[in-house]
């Protein structure tokens, strides 16, 4: 049963409301002033917020703002009831964060298709989209209540890469977004000496290229295709235009950049503090995770010496002598430049 919070100064008012949202299923919890809600918000943890614009103590404005500063309420859907002298004043609360709004005097069904839609689009919005196509696909199709976003996966440049080839350099300016659609990507970064870096590492249904678009800014590191390669292009018109559809896109899109920002913060601490045991460790079950999702026993890790060596953030020699010992150790089995993980817990439980 869905939990729903009126704020509403007007008795009269209040009561009816709340004996409509009882009768339609919903668990309501009222209040006469804007602190009264507040306090109430923070302790029912409710699905949706009903909030009067002009009420004594602290008006909606208030109250909207105040529930902003709350991690578990930020989310939280919120409507404002407000009268038809006050509409004018309804862009401030939108741009505070509201997402709907209802003009009184309304009858029961628009309040009760206000509150259903609204809680429908919240619960759909807390489910986990993977950072892919289909992944984006699901999360716009939520935020902008259409069933499928098919011109964002269909009908697209597609642009093949050879092994080794060069997708975009440092510097460059960026005005499209990538889509693997089979094959693997790396992204990396050298430093004065030309030592090599890889920053981040692409499999098939992943998106990459997106933070200098996001930024406005040229390229940071070079993208190559660590095998052959198709990729489905995305405009730069289109992304903008995607993102900017709905916050809620921007939101959730956010969120897939923050889940990348801490794996590279991890990196950077693993590769500051980490032995040259633990790293080469580190690297092989982060190429593990990343390109054998399935489990499948019989996974074999085909990468250079200096491409694993780059993902580790060691020299290429220790990495040769380190792969020796962990051979002897049972752990890999070495077939050129053909790596398979013999036991894979121990590697990654390695100590330090």
């Amino acid at each position: 049963m869905s939990k729903i919070l009126l704020i509403e100064d007007n008795p009269e008012i209040r009561e009816n409301m709340a004996e409509i949202l009882d009768l339609a299923g919903y668990r309501v919890f009222t209040a006469a002033n804007g602190k009264d809600g507040v306090a109430l918000a923070m302790h029912e943890q409710p699905d949706l917020i009903l909030c009067d614009i002009m009420m004594p103590v602290l008006d909606g404005y208030g109250v909207l703002h105040m529930l902003q500063k709350h991690e578990n309420l930020k989310h939280t859907p919120f409507i404002f009831l407000t009268a038809k002298s006050e509409r004018n004043e309804i862009r401030k609360g939108m741009e505070l964060g509201a997402d709907d709004y209802i003009t009184k005097p309304f009858d029961g069904t628009e309040l009760l298709n206000a509150i259903a839609v609204r809680i429908k689009k919240a619960e759909q919005l807390k489910q986990a989209f993977a950072g892919s196509l289909e992944g984006i696909n699901e999360l716009v199709s939520v935020a902008a209540g259409k069933s499928r976003l098919d011109s964002l996966k269909e009908g697209r440049d597609m642009l093949s890469y050879k092994k080794k080839q060069l997708i975009y350099n440092e510097g460059n300016y960026p005005s499209r977004l990538y889509y693997i659609q089979q094959g693997k990507v790396k992204v990396f970064r050298r430093n004065d000496d030309g030592k090599e870096l890889i920053v981040g590492l692409y499999n098939e249904g992943d998106f990459f290229g997106y933070i200098p678009l996001l930024e406005n800014q040229v390229y940071q590191e070079t993208a190559e295709a660590l095998e052959d390669t198709v990729l489905a292009i995305i405009p730069r018109e289109e992304f903008e235009a995607l993102l900017g559809s709905d916050p809620s896109v921007m939101k959730k899109f956010i969120g897939i950049l923050v889940h990348n920002i801490n794996e590279k913060e991890e990196q950077l601490l693993a590769l500051a503090y980490n032995s040259l045991r633990k790293k080469v460790a580190d690297a092989l079950v982060a190429l593990y995770r990343k390109y054998n999702q399935a489990g499948d026993a019989g996974f074999v890790i085909d990468l250079s010496r200096e491409n694993l060596a780059s993902i580790a953030g060691v020299a290429k020699e220790s990495l040769i002598r380190m792969l020796g010992e962990l051979k002897e150790e049972q752990l890999l089995q070495l077939e050129g430049s053909r790596i398979s993980v013999l036991d894979y817990s121990r590697l990654e439980r390695m100590y330090n």
